[in-house]
């Protein structure tokens, strides 16, 4: 089973979903904003995935230039980020998928979900 973190009203989202449910794939959803992941929750993400941190922030939102965090992740510990990004939803780049074991995808890239996810 997997889990998407997923803002409903992100396109992206849309079609990442939409491509779960194509392939028949069973997941549970997680609003990032409603239910936005604990600082540890996230923390145990950044452990899933072979990503750096600043890929788990989302650079394009107005959260994230409002905090002017684009000069403060360059050198910011796992412990700091994980505190900001549970802080908002909405700075969390979306959507991720994992299998809460060994496989997390940040963002929708049809080619890389088809790679990662097995049993498609």
């Amino acid at each position: 089973m997997y889990t998407v973190y997923y803002y409903p009203n992100c396109n992206t989202c849309k079609k990442a979903i939409k491509f779960l449910e194509e392939k028949g794939i069973k997941f549970k959803l997680v609003h990032l904003v409603e239910d936005t992941p604990s600082a540890a929750g996230i923390e145990a993400l950044f452990k899933l995935g072979d990503y750096p941190i600043k890929k788990f922030f989302n650079t394009s939102g107005r959260v994230y230039r409002e905090l002017n965090l684009k000069e403060k992740i360059i050198n910011m510990k796992n412990e700091d980020a994980s505190e900001i990004l549970s802080s908002d939803g909405m700075l969390i780049k979306r959507p991720i998928i994992t299998n809460g074991k060994d496989m997390l995808i940040i963002g929708f890239k049809e080619s890389e979900w088809n790679e990662k996810i097995k049993n498609i």
